[in-house]
C-alpha cells in the first residue's frame, strides 16, 4: 500500500513502518519550500522501484557518479534521489529540525486544541483534525476575513491549524463569524 501522507505529516503522528511506501510532499505540514519530498518505502519492494530519472546524485558514491559510465546507482533507496532543489532544502532543514524539536505529539495537541476551540465557539462538536470546513454566514461582510488565512473549498471556510498559530487566531475568527451585523 501507497500513502500519501502530504497532509497529514507534520501534525497527525503516523508511522511510515505501518506501509509499504509513504510519500509526502513537505510543503504542507513539514513548513518547507515548495521542491522537497520524501518517499519511505519496505526495503524488500525497493528492487521493484525503477530509479527512472536516475543520475550522479543517485550514484553509490555521487562525487565519483559525476563523469563517465555506466552509472553505479546507491544500493539503498538513494538511488532513486534525483538532484536536489538546493535552495528548497536549504529551507527545509530548519523547518525538519523545528517539526522535530517541538515534536509531532506536541504539534497534534496544539494544532488540534486550536481547531476544537474553533468548533466549540461555532457550536460543534470536538473533533480529531486540525483543520474544520464551516458554511459561512450569508450576511458576512466582504471584508470581515481581512488579516486571517483561510481558503474555500466547494464553498465552505476551511481552517487549518498548526504551529503558527495561537488562540488569537482562532478568537479573531469566532468574532469575525459571529458579530451580529
Amino acid at each position: 500500500m501507497l500513502l500519501d501522507a502530504t497532509q497529514a505529516v507534520g501534525w497527525l503522528p503516523l508511522d511510515a513502518r505501518d506501509y509499504d511506501a509513504v510519500v509526502v510532499g513537505a510543503y504542507k505540514w513539514l513548513l518547507s519550500p515548495r521542491g522537497t519530498a520524501f518517499l519511505t518505502v519496505r526495503p524488500d519492494l525497493l528492487d521493484h522501484i525503477p530509479p527512472l530519472y536516475a543520475g550522479w546524485y543517485a550514484g553509490a558514491d555521487p562525487w565519483d557518479s559525476i563523469y563517465g559510465l555506466p552509472l553505479r546507482l546507491a544500493s539503498d533507496a538513494r538511488r532513486l534521489d534525483l538532484s536536489p532543489a538546493w535552495l528548497a532544502w536549504v529551507g527545509t532543514l530548519p523547518a525538519l529540525r523545528l517539526v522535530s524539536d517541538v515534536g509531532v505529539e506536541a504539534i497534534h495537541e496544539h494544532d488540534v486544541a486550536l481547531a476544537n476551540g474553533l468548533r466549540s465557539g461555532l457550536g460543534m462538536e470536538p473533533g480529531w483534525s486540525a483543520i474544520v470546513s464551516v458554511d459561512l454566514p450569508s450576511d458576512l461582510p466582504a471584508d470581515a476575513l481581512a488579516g486571517l488565512r483561510t481558503s474555500m473549498r466547494a464553498e465552505r471556510l476551511r481552517v487549518s491549524f498548526h504551529l503558527y498559530n495561537t488562540t488569537d487566531d482562532v478568537d479573531r475568527l469566532l468574532t469575525a463569524l459571529t458579530t451580529p451585523r
